[in-house]
């Protein structure tokens, strides 16, 4: 058994995390009840010279062996907490079938079975990114006062904006994930998911069939929760059981969030912080140059949770830093820290789109609209940003996108000086378009002297007939909430802003016909006009902070 520890410990060390000193004891396969009588299995670890430490839960849809074992077992327990690795409904020993989203009940039950048992010490955590994250927010409101604190990364209380961005559809990274939780029932399976499902998505969503077809070419069967998606839009009542955003408010215990600038739940997970900190409430936020999976956020999000356990379960405050909100700046590569987001400080500035493809803050002068045909049967491609899983980077340069005819840029003249912007984009743009159903993509980019342009962050909308409300002219005024940015444009830098209609395969191109997303087949060509002149001023509104020295 001390082998088996040693080698748990040289795990550890290759993940790049810190072995804390105490030994540990594993005790696998646990039998715990859930509410309908299924049984679901977990994995103790315990320091084996501490009684009855806090206990760390986690519950993951990715097997409780392997990595996770590792980071969120072993780690936890050489520190000094005990720790209960759990595999969800349907998958790797865990009885029932897997319900997607689906994780109240069975949460609430193993807290009550952890309750009971003669090892628990009174109080506990929970802990894990994304999934991992969201089955905290399920049970977080009614836990008891014994939990104590949570960990979450990458992660939101809700997910039904996140598959249906702007009222679009997140079509590869719902694909990708819907083939990784197909494929993830067996200890092996963990090994080649990440790599093979990204790809298996891609080809998928390039193969021409109806999007109702993806699911099936990639995972080799129809799956329900992808059928499902595709029939419930955000405002059915199928999201109903599966959004918790209701509640976060009622959440009394202390969160740490960690996000990424390039992660898929940005947005929403910073919904959460705003309405834990309208509550009352103190969170810490950590957002990094990070995208979902990426594994140097896995690694510092450890660290950052021992601090936090430590402070709330342990009584030691002295590893909690002084600023509760840690932001990553790019384009400087920076940390800063801050009392709250949005940052103090922080002043909207308008930048409108001119004729000839500026952008400044001077009011636009009278000019004809922009024009670009988009046509869904070529659909303007996504050549980088927030993505689930995959090999494209999630900053990109943006040159060859830009150079499409269906693609317009707005650039600034270069920067006189260093300007620097952190906080929520948005972009404000008057549409016409040949369609009432059509959709607007707004992506800001930070342009080199040597041309290189690397987009920052992007949002999409979905346009329905009398949404927006049209003017007389036909016009439309879009409102696009891009991802937040933090950021610093060098001085010979310019700031960009792209405008098209599509992100091929991030989101499912628009039909242009109103006909359901799944099994559209048909295409419809979209002439649009975006305008700037005094009366219809399209900008780009960008969170202004003063450069720190």
């Amino acid at each position: 058994m001390a082998g088996v520890g040693v080698m748990r410990r040289l795990g550890v060390t290759a993940l790049g995390l810190r072995n804390g000193p105490h030994r540990v004891a594993v005790n696998r396969d646990l039998r715990v009840p859930s509410h309908d009588g299924v049984v679901l299995l977990a994995d103790h670890y315990a320091p084996v010279d501490v009684e009855r430490p806090p206990t760390v839960l986690v519950r993951s849809p990715y097997g409780r062996r392997g990595p996770f074992g590792l980071m969120c077992g072993q780690t936890f327990a050489s520190h000094g907490f005990q720790a209960v690795v759990q595999s969800v409904r349907g998958g790797f020993g865990s009885g029932g079938e897997f319900e997607a989203l689906d994780e109240r009940e069975d949460g609430l039950a193993t807290i009550a079975w952890l309750k009971r048992q003669p090892w628990f010490g009174g109080t506990f955590a929970m802990h894990g990114p994304s999934y991992l994250g969201y089955v905290q927010w399920a049970v977080a409101a009614d836990a008891g006062p014994e939990l104590q604190a949570l960990s979450m990364q990458v992660t939101a209380s809700q997910f039904r904006e996140a598959i249906n961005v702007g009222g679009t559809f997140a079509l590869e990274s719902t694909l990708i994930w819907v083939d990784l939780t197909a494929r993830m029932r067996t200890p092996l399976s963990g090994l080649t998911t990440g790599f093979f499902s990204p790809r298996r998505a891609r080809k998928a969503a390039l193969s021409g069939r109806p999007i109702g077809e993806l699911d099936a070419l990639t995972t080799g069967t129809s799956q329900k929760f992808f059928q499902d998606l595709l029939s419930n839009g955000p405002d059915t009542p199928f999201w109903d059981k599966r959004d918790f955003s209701p509640t976060v408010a009622e959440v009394t215990a202390p969160v740490n969030m960690t996000g990424g600038w390039y992660d898929i739940f940005l947005p929403w997970q910073l919904k959460d912080y705003a309405a834990l900190r309208a509550a009352g409430r103190d969170p810490y936020l950590t957002i990094g140059p990070w995208f979902h999976a990426d594994q140097r956020m896995m690694r510092a999000s450890i660290d950052e949770a021992l601090t936090w356990f430590r402070a709330h379960l342990l009584d030691d405050p002295s590893g909690l830093r002084d600023d509760p909100v840690r932001l990553f700046v790019t384009g400087v590569d920076e940390w800063r820290g801050y009392p709250s987001w949005p940052v103090p400080g922080m002043r909207e500035e308008t930048w409108y789109l001119q004729a000839d493809g500026g952008l400044g803050t001077d009011a636009p002068p009278p000019s004809e609209p922009d024009r670009y045909r988009y046509d869904p049967a070529h659909p303007t491609p996504f050549l980088g940003g927030p993505t689930l899983l995959g090999d494209s980077r999630p900053v990109t340069d943006q040159r060859k996108l830009e150079s499409r005819r269906d693609v317009l840029t707005f650039t600034s003249a270069e920067l006189d000086e260093d300007a620097e912007f952190v906080g929520p984009v948005l972009a404000d743009l008057f549409l016409r378009s040949s369609l009432e159903h059509t959709d607007l993509v707004a992506r800001l980019c930070d342009v080199a002297p040597d041309g290189t342009s690397l987009n920052l962050c992007e949002g999409m909308r979905r346009l329905l007939p009398g949404t927006p409300e049209p003017d007389g002219d036909g016009v439309r005024r879009v409102r696009v909430e891009l991802w937040p940015v933090g950021h610093r444009f060098r001085a010979g830098h310019r700031i960009r802003l792209q405008v098209c209609s599509g992100a091929y395969p991030r989101v499912a191109r628009n039909p242009g016909t109103g006909e359901p997303v799944g099994t559209a087949d048909r295409w419809l060509t979209a002439d649009q006009e975006v305008f700037h002149d005094p009366c219809r001023a399209s900008a780009v509104l960008l969170p202004r902070v003063r450069p720190a020295s």
